[in-house]
């Protein structure tokens, strides 16, 4: 099925970069959310990125003009309805995303194929409450979105060929590389960089090392470009513990089991990069330990 028309639900962080580099690949976008004002932010960010973009040489201006201009934004979820695909990037708790597709179902076309961003909630599961679990299948982005080049394709256990096929025309319409995963928690990249991040917290916890001396272990002695206590910040904690859940809840396995330590910082409100405590402290000019 070709597919022209996208949309986005959720302006947040990833909806907004998906909305992003769908634009630059030519497709028309509707980005929903349930706010105005996350709606204007997610404008603002997109043209800001884009611009960075221009001045970087990656595209030039009338490029820009013209994918922003095949972005139109909308309050209401009965507006994507119309669309030849829909990628939901809402929060990560499974009980929105059911909610947001049962709300979505009235006003699908036929042939209309849903996708969830989700990091690793069960595609099958979330198909099985819509009407066309055939036609539903995980489209999982890597955070930043215009940067990261990755692009985890999920098949649900009822996910026909030709919808697969039609998501995977997307990936390489967008330049990007898909990497096809099964249904289980988390999929392929956060099953390993998930329990990654959450020893890096149980090493903090234990006392083995400081906040610095572990990202800058992992930096300088594996080669990371950023530690993993400092990416932790930038995914978002509550997000890290969201999916240590999944998988300790699907896979039944102790060593998934969240660090208490991590379970704090979230129960403080201190969930890095986007509340400006983290791991890090981001308040002043550069970001200074908190452990």
């Amino acid at each position: 099925m070709e597919i022209n028309e996208i949309g986005v639900i959720g302006a947040g962080q990833m909806g907004n970069g998906i909305a992003h580099v769908l634009a630059l690949a030519g497709y028309e976008v509707i980005l929903n959310d349930i706010r105005q004002e996350a709606l204007d932010g997610a404008l603002a960010s997109i043209r800001k990125n884009m611009d960075r973009q221009v001045s970087r040489g990656k595209i030039d201006a009338q490029t820009m003009d013209a994918a922003l201009g095949r972005i139109r934004t909308s309050l209401k979820l009965r507006d994507v309805g119309p669309t030849d695909l829909v990628i939901e990037a809402a929060t990560e708790r499974e009980t929105v995303k059911h909610a947001i597709f049962e709300d979505l179902l009235p006003f699908l076309k036929p042939h209309t194929i849903l996708t969830s961003n989700t990091s690793s909630i069960s595609i099958t599961r979330l198909a099985s409450r819509t009407d066309r679990p055939e036609r539903f299948m995980g489209f999982h982005f890597m955070n930043p979105v215009p940067v990261m080049q990755l692009v985890e394709l999920i098949r649900g256990i009822a996910t026909d060929e030709p919808t697969f096929a039609s998501c995977k025309s997307v990936v390489d319409r967008l330049g990007k590389t898909a990497a096809t995963a099964e249904d289980f928690p988390a999929f392929i990249v956060n099953r390993i960089l998930m329990p990654m991040i959450n020893e890096a917290v149980y090493t903090l916890y234990e006392g083995v090392g400081s906040v610095r001396s572990i990202d800058e272990s992992m930096k300088l002695g594996a080669n990371h470009p950023m530690g993993p206590l400092e990416l932790a910040d930038f995914i978002g904690l509550d997000t890290c513990l969201a999916i240590m859940n999944v998988l300790h809840d699907g896979l039944a396995d102790t060593k998934y089991r969240p660090c208490p330590l991590l379970t704090k910082y979230v129960e403080a409100g201190w969930l890095g990069r986007k509340t400006q405590r983290g791991f890090y402290d981001y308040r002043g000019d550069v970001p200074v330990p908190t452990r």
